[in-house]
């Protein structure tokens, strides 16, 4: 059976994530998580004082030190999921913080961090059998990608699905600062001038609202199997 390449696209915080680690367990495909180097990138840039008082970044330093970012991706034998390690230390806990959700789509929105991203995750993706999402898989990183899927979600629904993720981590959470966050990121990708968010032609629409995690699992294999015939 041929391996494609699958492209899963949509808003912050609708569960692509967590369909496409899922998806890619249960067909053996590798996981890649786009979001999670944006976020890698954006936490260096904390650390390293590279944003200024009024959240602009400190573009021309942090151009000088991409060379020193290494993004990599480790299984947890635990979770049986991938960890994001930046410079060969896990971050899969500090990259979720609210404080790096204010300031990734700044980041995400630079161009020569978005070039290099990019090379890395075609790279990553170079012979198939692969389950990548973010923002601009299907129309920038793999256009020619067997299936490419767009989830959406109302921000307000987002916002509370972040809120519990946050609480359950035992991380401090406000709703409507994580709703402020979901809307203002939503604008920021939708409008930035570098590869923004949208929904490519050719892409399966997959409003999950008030899906349960069972449901879009199921809907997502069976898009899978369809594609996998017609490849």
């Amino acid at each position: 059976m041929k391996k494609i390449t699958i492209a899963i696209d949509g808003f912050s915080s609708c569960g692509k994530s967590t369909m496409a680690k899922d998806l890619a367990r249960r067909i053996g495909y590798i996981y890649v998580d786009t979001g999670a180097m944006y976020r890698a990138v954006t936490l260096f840039a904390l650390r390293g004082g590279l944003f200024r008082a009024d959240g602009s970044i400190l573009l021309d330093e942090l151009q000088d030190r991409m060379a020193d970012i290494h993004i990599s991706f480790r299984l947890n034998p635990e979770t049986g999921r991938p960890d994001t390690y930046l410079n060969g230390t896990c971050v899969e806990h500090e990259i979720r913080s609210l404080e790096v959700s204010n300031h990734v789509s700044p980041i995400a929105a630079v161009p020569f961090v978005r070039e290099a991203l990019v090379a890395q995750q075609q790279q990553m993706g170079r012979g198939g059998g692969i389950v990548m999402d973010g923002r601009d898989i299907g129309t920038t990183v793999f256009p020619n990608a067997e299936l490419k899927i767009f989830v959406t979600a109302s921000a307000q629904v987002r916002a509370e699905r972040r809120y519990k993720e946050l609480i359950e981590k035992g991380m401090p959470a406000d709703l409507e600062d994580i709703l402020h966050n979901v809307e203002e990121r939503d604008y920021i990708d939708s409008h930035r001038e570098v590869s923004p968010l949208r929904k490519a032609d050719d892409a399966l629409e997959l409003d999950n609202s008030y899906m349960t995690i069972a449901e879009q699992n199921a809907w997502l294999m069976a898009r899978y199997e369809e594609a996998v015939r017609e490849a």
